[in-house]
Parts: structure tokens; sequence; C-alpha cells
């Protein structure tokens, strides 16, 4: 995996105008991890990926269901939005089978580090963290498969 120049982000907007942008670029099999504090901004920015794959109802964070699925036509990939602040070990995220999913859509995962297998070329792995002055910044490590994809940088 190779490292992105950080990004930074005066406003939530903004950050969910940059995820509309990371949302166009996604192909079947790519998984996104989001890291960061509570209220970083991880579903503020899965919000955005999914307007950019065409979605346009109320994204809420998965936290409490742990997986929400969104299907075509409401979204030109089938998508999984999980949230995996809730579980105890990484084995409690393979009980729920999300490896079947790899192939044909895309997974994005808050607090991805409670799942040990978001990795690889197709993985794009996104730290969020909060400056003194609210500003968001992001920190970005991109699979091989990520390269040419990652010019949606603001």
């Amino acid at each position: 995996m190779s490292g992105v120049s950080p990004l930074r982000f005066r406003s939530e907007a903004d950050l969910v105008r940059w995820g509309e942008q990371l949302g166009r670029v996604l192909q079947a099999g790519d998984s996104i991890g989001l890291s960061g504090q509570l209220g970083a901004g991880k579903t503020c920015l899965a919000r955005g990926i999914l307007q950019g794959l065409g979605f346009a109802g109320e994204v809420a964070s998965p936290s409490f269901a742990i997986v929400h699925p969104y299907d075509p036509p409401d979204v030109t990939l089938p998508v999984l939005h999980c949230d995996f602040y809730r579980l105890d070990s990484p084995e409690e995220a393979e009980q729920l089978g999300l490896d079947d999913y790899y192939d044909d859509g895309v997974i994005i995962a808050e607090w991805p580090e409670k799942a040990h297998y978001f990795t690889g070329n197709a993985h794009l792995a996104i730290g969020i963290s909060i400056d003194a002055d609210h500003t968001r910044c992001l920190s970005i490590e991109a699979g091989k498969n990520w390269e040419e994809r990652l010019s949606c940088q603001p």
C-alpha cells in the first residue's frame, strides 16, 4: 500500500463532495476502510461516497445494524456499509459473510481495525482526525488498484 498526501477539509460539506468524487471511481471488488474517533466524519464521508454512486436517500451510521446494504438501481454498484464499532473480535466480522461481497460489490467499513481482512490491492484505508480548528484531516493508504483513480483530490 502506498501513501497519499494528507487531505484537509474545512467543512463537512467539503468532505461529502470529495466522497462523491471518490464514489464515482469505485469498482466492483473495492473496499474502503474509514478509521477515526467518534464524530470524526466517517459516516459523513460514507454518505458522500454513496451519493457518488447515485444514492439519493438518507445515509445513517449502521452502528446498530452493523451492516446496511445498498443495491441497484439505487446505486450503480452493490454496496455494504458496515460499522464494526460494536464488534468484540475480528472473528465476529468473519461470521457476517462479507467475503462473498468482494467480487461484485463495494464494502465501506467504519472501524475496519476490528475486522482484520480489509487489506490488499483493492483496499483504500482512510484515517480521519479533527484539528483544533475543526478541520478534518485525512490520511490515505492506497492499494495498487487505486493509484490512478486517486486523482479526485481536492
